[in-house]
C-alpha cells in the first residue's frame, strides 16, 4: 500500500503595531502578535520623532497554506518607518494559496520599505494592501516584485499572482489598482504587459506634492502625479536596482513628504 505525502504545515500569522506620539518621541505603544510575524525592538536612527521598525519573519519564506496580516497604526504626530531584513520568498506551491494581507491606517506618518519579494516558480501567491488616511496624514510605500529566481536562471513558468492595492483618504479612494500574473501568461512577455522584464515595482506616495520635475530627473523609473497621490513605477531585470532607484527617488520626496531627510534604515546595509 503507498502511502500520501505528508502535508507540510502552513503557517497562520497576524501582527499589529500601534504607533503613538508621546512627549515629543514616537513610540511603539501596541504591539501584539500571533504566529511566527513579530518586531524585535524600537530604533531610532533619526532620533526620538521617527521609530524604525523591522517586521521579521522567522520561516523566511511563505509557501502554499501559509497567511500572513500586518496590522500598522500611527497615531497623530507619530511617525513610523517599517521594513524587512531580507527578501521576502513566496516558495512553489502544490496547489494551496498563500496569502499576504496589510493594512495600514495613519494620522500621522507612516512608511512601508520592504526589501524585494522574490516569487518562485510555481507559487500561488495572494498580496493585498490597504492604507486608509485621515486629515493630513502621510504615506510611502513601495513594492518590488521578482518573478523567479533570476539569479539561477529561473522564469516564472508556472504558477499565479493576485494584486491588489487600495489607498484611501478620510473614507474616500484615491487609487485602487488590481492586477494578475500567470506563470507563463502572455503578459509576462507582451509589449503592453510585463515585456519580458521579470522584475516590476511600485511606489505609491501620499501627501504634499513633491517636486516632479526632480523625481523624474531619476532615469529608469516612471513618475506620475495623480489627484492625491504619487506613483512611481519600475520595470527591468534587476530588484537591487529596482531598490536603488527607489530609495534615490525616496530622498527626493521624502523632505516634501515628511519634512525629514531620508535615513536609510541601518538593516539595508547589513
Amino acid at each position: 500500500m503507498q502511502l500520501a505525502e505528508p502535508v507540510a504545515q502552513s503557517w497562520k500569522a497576524q501582527l499589529h503595531l500601534g504607533f503613538d506620539k508621546r512627549d515629543g518621541r514616537t513610540v511603539l505603544a501596541e504591539r501584539r502578535h500571533d504566529g511566527p510575524l513579530v518586531v524585535q525592538k524600537a530604533l531610532y536612527p533619526e532620533g526620538d520623532a521617527v521609530c524604525h521598525a523591522i517586521v521579521v519573519h522567522p520561516p523566511a519564506g511563505i509557501a502554499g497554506g501559509d497567511e500572513l496580516e500586518l496590522d500598522a497604526r500611527a497615531g497623530a504626530g507619530a511617525h513610523a518607518l517599517l521594513t524587512t531584513p531580507g527578501a521576502g520568498k513566496w516558495y512553489r506551491s502544490a496547489g494551496a494559496w498563500a496569502s499576504q494581507k496589510l493594512r495600514f491606517e495613519a494620522a500621522g506618518a507612516l512608511e512601508w520599505l520592504p526589501q524585494e519579494t522574490i516569487v518562485f516558480d510555481g507559487a500561488r501567491a495572494r498580496l493585498e494592501t490597504e492604507v486608509h488616511l485621515q486629515g493630513d496624514a502621510r504615506y510611502l510605500g513601495w513594492e518590488i516584485l521578482c518573478l523567479g529566481r533570476t539569479g539561477s536562471g529561473e522564469r516564472f513558468g508556472k504558477g499565479e499572482i493576485r494584486l491588489r492595492s487600495r489607498l484611501y483618504r478620510d473614507g474616500k479612494l484615491l487609487w485602487l489598482e488590481r492586477g494578475r500574473i500567470e506563470g507563463g501568461g502572455a503578459l509576462l512577455d507582451s509589449p503592453a504587459g510585463l515585456q519580458g522584464k521579470p522584475v516590476c515595482a511600485t511606489l505609491v506616495a501620499a501627501g504634499p506634492a513633491a517636486d516632479l520635475v526632480a523625481c523624474r530627473e531619476i532615469e529608469g523609473i516612471a513618475v506620475t502625479q495623480l489627484p492625491g497621490a504619487l506613483v512611481a513605477r519600475y520595470l527591468g531585470d534587476s530588484s537591487e536596482q529596482a531598490k536603488k532607484l527607489f530609495a534615490r527617488l525616496w530622498t527626493v520626496v521624502r523632505p516634501t513628504l515628511f519634512d525629514r531627510e531620508a535615513v536609510a534604515p541601518r538593516i539595508w546595509s547589513t
